[in-house]
């Protein structure tokens, strides 16, 4: 899977105001160190005051003196609940599959620190301490691919997280080795936690898993989105086609945000180009309009925009909640409630999963239309060199094709189904975490088109010689050119996608054609 970058790492402190994703990224990417704010610290001492009384109490609590999920109303004696809070995490770390990318555990273990300084939780000072010094020092548990159903919150992700910081199990350390969790923690200096009354359930019941992925998929999105907008300028112009359909005045006749955006991207990208002028007369071109999938790019674009600026709403709210059950109020109540249910995030990770693979369906068809000759104007037949002997990008065109066959089937949404599970007490689930998984690997492959794309219209620019591209196109395809050959006999092809590939992912394929665009974090 690729990996996409940003802005290096900086120090994000955690518990004064809620997280920024920006900060979630530079923590789970790219190793930003975590401070505690010093009063949220108090704070969260005076609410595991309040715990602490509670586990006095003969009347029992839920999840402080009694069991969990379906075994709700089992009274456990006191000298036997730091045995139910190891009990609870060991049972509950149960994941299976690969494992998960280290950035993704990285954000949950974020996410969660965030919920617990925010005293909401009972837990006390130390297990937050703890967190934060396992993410300083570079400490990532190994979490598995599968476990989680996205209610009660991420449950076996978050367990796995929990048993590192109790010593157990193994976890990765800063350079990536596999060791044993309790010498990680006693290289860092940590001590292993001891689990206490209302812990364990606080360590794991939250949306942290789905949520980290749904931050790190947006922060790609804004990039990979301006890239769409520079892919679909190379194809426009190398193809021949008209700049007039991106006006302002036309793009104002439907007030979309998104597609104003992307049209105004659209503009930027093939502004000045010689290629693009060419054929504005009427007497040279007599072709009335483009196909769609040219003349169309800013609407399919920006409604993905808006479809990103949406989940981004949803990611912002979840941001600023405490996800726990149960939860310590304000008043000092201790209450359970149902905010762990990861539905409002299971369902923009599902929306999004919809956009990404039709941003792909329409890149891949600029492209397939820039190797057919009875489509592209003038362009070699696969833009080969040697019609006939040489294939050119024929089979570029269906890998991009391959990709988005299966981003058509990724995009079937996981948060409509629901297996019950805990004997029917939880029984109906979000499918959160797996909606996110997809996701994931959508963004890959969107990734990977897009480059497709920007390879073959950097190819059809050359072919357009001694016509030149614009400035902004130009330099995309000068970029390109650095790690990709240009027009000639065949030669091998998937490095050259892979180099690519890397060059979108990185964004600079965005920032050689936009470099002052506004929607980049």
């Amino acid at each position: 899977m690729t990996t996409l970058t940003g802005s290096r790492p900086g120090v994000v402190t955690v518990g004064a105001a809620p997280l920024r994703p920006e900060d979630v990224v530079a923590v789970a990417r790219h190793g930003a160190r975590i401070e505690i704010d010093a009063q949220a610290l108090v704070r969260v001492a005076a609410t595991r005051a309040l715990v602490e009384g509670l586990a006095d109490d003969p009347e029992p609590h839920y999840g402080i003196s009694t069991g969990f999920g379906a075994l709700a109303t089992t009274f456990i004696a006191p000298e036997r609940r730091l045995q139910l809070q190891a009990s609870l995490i060991r049972s509950h770390a149960a994941g299976t599959g690969a494992e998960v990318e280290r950035e993704v555990v990285r954000a949950l273990m974020l996410l969660r620190l965030q919920t617990l300084a925010t005293a909401h939780t009972g837990v006390r000072p130390a297990v937050v301490e703890t967190y934060a010094g396992m993410l300083n020092a570079g400490i990532t548990p190994i979490v598995r691919e599968y476990g989680s159903l996205g209610c009660s919150g991420d449950l076996a992700p978050l367990s796995h997280v929990a048993l590192a910081a109790m010593g157990e199990g193994d976890v990765r350390d800063a350079e990536g080795d596999l060791v044993p969790a309790a010498d990680a923690l006693a290289a860092a200096s940590l001590t292993p936690l001891v689990l206490r009354e209302k812990e364990g359930l606080a360590l794991i019941n939250g949306t942290d898993g789905m949520l980290g992925m749904l931050l790190l998929a947006l922060h790609d999105l804004s990039m990979l989105l301006d890239t769409a907008d520079v892919a679909a300028g190379m194809s426009v112009e190398s193809q021949l086609g008209t700049d007039a359909v991106f006006a302002a005045d036309l793009q104002a006749l439907r007030p979309q945000v998104g597609q104003a955006a992307s049209a105004a991207n659209l503009r930027a990208v093939l502004e000045g180009s010689p290629i693009v002028a060419s054929h504005r007369d009427p007497a040279v071109c007599t072709r009335v309009q483009d196909a769609y999938s040219l003349r169309c790019s800013p609407q399919v674009h920006g409604a993905v925009r808006d479809t990103v600026d949406h989940a981004r709403m949803i990611a912002a709210r979840e941001l600023a909640s405490a996800v726990d059950n149960p939860v310590i109020t304000d008043d000092g109540r201790v209450e359970s409630n149902g905010n762990f249910h990861g539905a409002p995030v299971a369902y923009v990770l599902d929306f999004l999963a919809i956009a990404v693979a039709d941003l792909a369906s329409i890149s891949e068809r600029r492209t397939d239309r820039a190797l057919d000759p009875a489509r592209s104007h003038g362009l070699p037949p696969f833009l080969a060199h040697e019609v006939g002997v040489d294939s050119g990008l024929m089979i570029a065109q269906y890998a991009a094709a391959g990709i988005v066959s299966e981003l058509k089937r990724l995009a079937v949404p996981a948060s409509v189904d629901s297996i019950p599970s805990s004997a029917m007490q939880e029984d109906h689930v979000s499918m959160g975490w797996a909606a996110a998984r997809k996701l994931r690997r959508g963004i890959d492959g969107l990734t990977r088109v897009l480059a497709i794309e920007v390879l073959t219209g950097a190819r059809a620019l050359d072919l357009r010689a001694p016509l030149q591209p614009g400035p902004a196109t130009g330099a995309v395809r000068d970029l390109v050119r650095t790690v990709a050959g240009g027009p000639g006999p065949d030669r091998f092809l998937s490095p050259d996608m892979e180099a690519v590939t890397a060059l979108v992912a990185s964004g600079a394929v965005a920032a050689a054609a936009l470099p002052l665009s506004n929607t980049k974090e």
